[in-house]
């Protein structure tokens, strides 16, 4: 169970296309870790390091931009929000079985608990949420 005097807590960092989204995941892992309902919650874990993933090789590749992530906790969802540089609203497509790509936003959709974006004068932002196991849903307006 979470601490619930333990408010939010935040992350932030920027990777830039040369480093990639592997980078992105080792450094989201290394702050997971922090967090105490980690070590209960392994799949959780793994679907937030995918997702992470996903939304960085998004924004380098569709973007043709740097990503900043930013991870927040605030006792109920965990925020991953990855920032880019292009105006364009995600744009969840079908991908042919065989293509090599195209998949990122259905894998963060499925993963997710939610996720929306949100229109930026220098881009715009992707922000997904990932409630742990015991904690309650939180409510959306």
């Amino acid at each position: 169970m979470t601490d619930s005097t333990l408010r939010a807590v935040g992350w932030a960092r920027s990777f830039p296309a040369s480093r990639g989204a592997r980078a992105g995941r080792h450094w989201a892992r290394e702050h997971l870790a922090s967090l105490d309902w980690t070590a209960d919650a392994p799949d959780t874990v793994d679907s937030v390091l995918l997702s992470v993933s996903e939304l960085i090789t998004n924004a380098h590749v569709h973007a043709h931009s740097d990503a900043q992530l930013v991870l927040t906790w605030d006792s109920t969802c965990l925020h991953v929000s990855v920032h880019d540089s292009s105006p364009r609203p995600p744009t969840p497509r079908d991908a042919d079985l065989s293509a090599q790509g195209g998949r990122g936003l259905a894998i963060v959709d499925a993963l997710a608990d939610s996720w929306e974006h949100h229109p930026a004068r220098d881009g715009k932002t992707i922000t997904a949420c990932f409630v742990p196991p015991g904690c309650p849903a939180p409510a959306h307006s």
